[in-house]
């Protein structure tokens, strides 16, 4: 009975685990930090890299960004390599990734207002399988590089990160079932997050990447 219980547990902690480190929002830290405007008082207002960016701080800017990502790479690796003893495997890894990505989106300690999650998503993308972020990332670098929009980009890799999944995996009907459902689910909020971008873009009226706070 005991063992049953902890089996249920134990994913529950490492979900609530994961939802709290998703809710540190790095683009407000690390401008605190560094002295920098708080990213919700300009540009788009959203608490991440591309509109820290816009502060004129490249530094500021990938800083986020890899700290964002991390928050996202580090639960699922560490259920990856250590979870198995306590019966934590594919079921809690897409558990875990889709609590930190939630808690970016709505953060506890930031009164639920967070980011739009493009970072964190391809950090856990990348803790379940290297090739499959490579693949994202590539994806959102080409439509960046030639379309010049961030909010582009970050839609078409998120459609195209399922897809990525299964094909990584090898075959559809292998393919884990729960991660897949977890990377589907980050997709269409991502998509959704960016309702406004794609309203924007729609009306020519979206901010590229490099444009100042100015």
């Amino acid at each position: 009975m005991q063992g049953v219980v902890l089996t249920a547990v134990y994913p529950l902690l490492a979900a609530v685990a994961a939802y709290l480190l998703g809710s540190l929002s790095f683009a407000v830290i690390v401008t605190r930090v560094m002295g920098l405007s708080d990213p919700r008082t300009y540009g788009s207002k959203n608490p991440g890299a591309t509109n820290v960016l816009r502060s004129g701080s490249k530094v500021a800017a990938v800083v986020t960004l890899l700290l964002d990502a991390v928050k996202g790479w580090l639960p699922v690796v560490l259920v990856h390599w250590f979870g198995k003893p306590y019966g934590l495997e594919e079921g809690t890894i897409a558990l875990v990734g889709l609590a930190a990505f939630l808690g970016h989106l709505w953060p506890v300690f930031f009164r639920f207002q967070g980011g739009k999650g493009v970072a964190t998503a391809l950090g856990v993308l990348v803790g379940i399988n290297a090739w499959l972020g490579l693949a994202t990332a590539v994806t959102w670098l080409l439509i960046a590089v030639f379309f010049r929009y961030s909010s582009l980009a970050s839609l078409v890799a998120a459609v195209f990160a399922p897809v990525f999944y299964l094909l990584v995996d090898g075959a559809v009907w292998y393919a884990e079932q729960s991660i897949a459902a977890a990377i589907a689910v980050m997709a269409m909020l991502l998509v959704w997050r960016h309702r406004e971008n794609i309203k924007r873009l729609l009306e020519g009226k979206e901010s590229k990447l490099g444009k100042s706070k100015k």
